[in-house]
């Protein structure tokens, strides 16, 4: 089955929420807006440079959006980002359509 393009958004989605720091940044910024320096406060001063590469692997998965004002940058929740993962999770549950018809299904070997 080919990668659609809308498929590779969700697991870039995905992959930025299963980091701990990740989603303890999302966390800070479901109260507002932020610029960096609060941020790095809020995280008990998380180095600056792990900091920004955490901030930019959110943004490029289309979790957050930032602007700079003056000498900061200022984030925000994408709430359009956040909103598209979790409408894919009900997606993703076993359904009780049979997909195929090459017979029932197999019986795994960890199953009693």
């Amino acid at each position: 089955m080919a990668k659609t393009e809308a498929q590779a958004r969700l697991a870039r989605g995905f992959q930025a929420l299963a980091d701990p720091t990740r989603l303890a940044i999302l966390e800070v910024l479901a109260g507002g807006e932020h610029c960096v320096c609060r941020i790095q406060e809020a995280l008990g001063d998380i180095p600056a440079n792990l900091l920004s590469h955490h901030l930019r692997v959110l943004r490029e998965a289309g979790l957050v959006h930032s602007v700079r004002k003056g000498r900061w940058v200022h984030y925000w929740l994408n709430t359009e980002g956040l909103e598209a993962l979790r409408q894919a999770i009900p997606r993703l549950k076993p359904g009780a359509e049979k997909v195929c018809n090459c017979g029932p299904p197999r019986k795994r070997r960890w199953q009693t």
